[in-house]
């Protein structure tokens, strides 16, 4: 089973905006399979614009994030085809076209769930279900894909997470 990240859930993880979020969202992307945990190049480049413009990092700093994560689960590219599905969805579902192209990108990967604060949780299109990964009922299919996430482990780390200037564990595939 395949599984997209939201810009959000790396955005915690770079240690933006909530301590106990950020826990969480690291202790989530280390249990997660790197084979089968996907991100879509769009929430890459969100999250160099989150980093530089909210978190007031360098563009040198935001642009060693962006290579880390990149580095540390595979990408899913954008295409033509993933443009005209994301149309469809912001005309249909009053979706912005930022998280459009995010979810489009996951259905085109065959994902069967996208990790997301931002988006309706519960919401299905393509076989991609919306699941917030911070929510305190998660998905079953998070759940038996990673176990339950204990709080007490959520701020430990396990293994180490992909971080600017530090290259993750896991190569690109």
């Amino acid at each position: 089973m395949h599984v997209a990240v939201d810009t959000n859930v790396l955005v915690y993880a770079e240690g933006v905006n909530d301590a106990a979020r950020r826990d969480v969202a690291v202790a989530l992307l280390q249990m997660l399979p790197p084979e089968s945990t996907l991100l879509p190049v769009q929430v890459l480049a969100e999250l160099f614009v989150v980093l530089v413009c909210k978190a007031g990092r360098s563009r040198a700093e935001a642009s060693a994030a962006v290579l880390a994560w990149g580095d540390a689960f595979p990408l899913i590219e954008s295409s033509g085809d993933v443009l005209l599905a994301a149309t469809d969805l912001v005309r249909s579902h009053q979706m912005s076209m930022w998280d459009a192209v995010v979810l489009s990108a996951a259905a085109d990967a065959r994902c069967r769930l996208l990790l997301s604060e931002d988006l309706q949780d519960g919401f299905t299109w393509r076989g991609v279900t919306v699941t917030n990964p911070f929510a305190a009922d998660r998905h079953p299919l998070l759940d038996a894909l990673v176990g339950p996430l204990d709080p007490p482990a959520a701020a430990r780390p396990v293994r180490a997470v992909a971080r600017p200037g530090r290259p993750g564990p896991r190569a690109r595939r």
